[in-house]
C-alpha cells in the first residue's frame, strides 16, 4: 500500500502537469479581466503543447528505443526529451503567452525555460537533477510571487505546495529515483529561475 501511494504521487504530480496548474492558478487569482474565451483558449493549447505532444513524443521516443520509461532515469535519456520541450516551450512564448498579452504568464514560461535549459546542461555533464522538484518548485515559487504581485491571500496554496513537495522528495527518494543531492540540485533549478525572473513583472 505505502509503495502503491509513493508511486502514485510520483505519477499525479508529473512535471509535465505543472505548467498547466501554473496557468490555472494564474487565470484562478488575477483581478484582470480575461475574457473567458481568451482563458479558455490558453489553457487549451498549454494542455496540447505541454502534455499531449510531449506524450505522443515520447512514444515516439520509446518506440526508437531512445527513451526506456517517462520518468527518463538516466541522464543519457534525457537529453533528446529536454531538448524537443525547450522547442515546445520556445514555441508556447512566441505563439501563445507573449509579453505583450499576460507579462506574469510570459516569465512564468521563460523560469521553466531557463530551468529546462539548465537541466539539459546538466545531463550533458551526466548530472541528474529531479525534474520533479524542478517543476514543482518553479510552480511554487510562481504562486508565492503571484500572491505578492496581487496582495492576495495563497496561504492555503503554499501550505499545500509544501505538503505536496514534501511528499514528491519522499516518494523520488523511496522509489531510488534520486538522491537527496539530486533533490536539492533539482529544488535550486527550479526555483531560482522563477525568483531571478521577478525584477521583471513582480
Amino acid at each position: 500500500m505505502k509503495n502503491f501511494l509513493l508511486k502514485s504521487i510520483s505519477f499525479v504530480f508529473h512535471p509535465l502537469i505543472m505548467p498547466l496548474l501554473g496557468v490555472i492558478f494564474y487565470f484562478s487569482k488575477t483581478p484582470r479581466f480575461i475574457p473567458v474565451p481568451i482563458r479558455n483558449a490558453k489553457i487549451f493549447s498549454i494542455v496540447i503543447l505541454t502534455i499531449i505532444l510531449p506524450i505522443l513524443l515520447f512514444f515516439l521516443l520509446k518506440t526508437v528505443n531512445k527513451v526506456e520509461s517517462i520518468y527518463l532515469q538516466s541522464t543519457k535519456e534525457r537529453i533528446i526529451p529536454l531538448f524537443i520541450n525547450c522547442i515546445i516551450l520556445v514555441l508556447i512564448l512566441f505563439r501563445v503567452l507573449t509579453p505583450n498579452e499576460i507579462l506574469e504568464l510570459y516569465y512564468f514560461f521563460v523560469g521553466i525555460l531557463c530551468s529546462t535549459l539548465a537541466c539539459l546542461i546538466l545531463a550533458f555533464f551526466k548530472i541528474k537533477a529531479s525534474i520533479h522538484m524542478i517543476a514543482a518548485t518553479g510552480f511554487f515559487m510562481f504562486a508565492v510571487a503571484i500572491g505578492i504581485h496581487y496582495q492576495i491571500n495563497v496561504n492555503g496554496t503554499i501550505a499545500i505546495m509544501m505538503i505536496i513537495l514534501g511528499a514528491i522528495a519522499t516518494s523520488r527518494l523511496h522509489l531510488n529515483a534520486h538522491t537527496n543531492q539530486e533533490l536539492v540540485i533539482g529544488a535550486f533549478v527550479g526555483l531560482f529561475p522563477q525568483l531571478i525572473l521577478l525584477k521583471y513583472w513582480l
